[in-house]
């Protein structure tokens, strides 16, 4: 009687596995307009371990027909999950450059620590949110400016609204977009081999704080990068994960995230001051006409977010 009563516990619970596995897999299918469901999508990979977990209740429980329908949702989560952590084959013969992208936290981060990442990975772009004017400060007298001499700033007094681009060689042609809470910016960069090169940084507002500019930020995003020249890169805190489909929707063009090239999958860069975080990955660094090739991720003290740091290699 007992292991009658335990195979029906764990049929339920291998069920409700079971079922937020299948939430996940909608959630990050659907392209939702509505608040809730896309706050919910933020974590819909993690709601797809329920396929697993599901799976070995099933089988613990001997409920081979279950265990079955288990099998299959799990396939469609391994269809959805898989290909971020396989690796690209394609290969580019043109000059490297190191991108390292950052969210400053109201221009709390330790300006000492950014410098440090730049020195010692031979940074050649920083792209950076919740730029202040106190941070820019901070920044040049830390020697980030003496590393990365030429710089296309968009400060906020105080809050979260500003942007910015450092780097190794000349910006010019320098754009504040227009459509958007927060300055979110590009520059060309002019590459001594490789000639001019699109740099944007891009910071939409968070869904959870006006979704409805979420929304029409990210259509906005689309837009300038349908409409840009390659090769260009992007640093960015889109405040958008991979289960998102307005993320998603950047990639359908010229444009890979740096993950995708190198497999390395999601990247958790959020949030990281809280003792369970980080749980999803919202910043990241895309590239078009050229690939990467090693991407990762690193804390900055007085942060929040991870900063993803990516070598590319440029097409010739």
């Amino acid at each position: 009687m007992m292991r009658v009563w335990m195979d029906r516990a764990l049929l339920v619970l291998g069920w409700g596995a079971l079922v937020a596995a299948v939430a996940g897999l909608v959630l990050h299918a659907g392209n939702w307009q509505r608040k809730t469901l896309v706050l919910l999508a933020s974590g819909a990979s993690w709601l797809m371990l329920g396929a697993v977990v599901g799976g070995v209740l099933l089988l613990a429980a001997r409920g081979w027909r279950s265990a079955g329908v288990a099998g299959v949702v799990l396939a469609g989560v391994l269809w959805t999950v898989v290909p971020p952590y396989i690796p690209d084959s394609r290969a580019a013969d043109g000059p490297e450059l190191v991108v390292l992208q950052s969210n400053l936290l109201f221009g709390q981060a330790d300006p000492a620590a950014v410098t440090a990442v730049v020195r010692d990975n031979d940074v050649d772009v920083l792209t950076v949110e919740e730029l202040t004017d106190d941070a820019i400060v901070r920044l040049r007298a830390a020697g980030l400016e003496e590393r990365l001499p030429y710089v296309y700033l968009e400060p906020a007094r105080a809050g979260g609204g500003g942007t910015g681009i450092y780097s190794r060689y000349p910006l010019h042609d320098t754009v504040k977009y227009d459509g958007f809470i927060m300055s979110n910016i590009s520059a060309t960069m002019q590459h001594p081999q490789r000639g001019p090169i699109s740099v944007f940084a891009f910071h939409p507002i968070p869904p959870n704080i006006d979704f409805g500019a979420w929304t029409s930020e990210l259509r906005r995003v689309d837009e300038i990068l349908a409409a840009s020249s390659t090769p260009a890169i992007v640093g960015a805190d889109f405040n958008a994960t991979q289960d998102h489909s307005a993320y998603r929707a950047l990639l359908d063009g010229p444009f890979a995230a740096a993950t995708d090239h190198t497999g390395d999958g999601v990247l958790l860069t959020w949030p990281t001051d809280r003792r369970w975080g980080p749980v999803i990955g919202i910043d990241h660094i895309l590239v078009a006409g050229g690939v990467a090739e090693k991407v990762g991720t690193l804390t900055i003290p007085g942060s929040d977010h991870r900063a993803v740091l990516a070598t590319l290699r440029l097409d010739a």
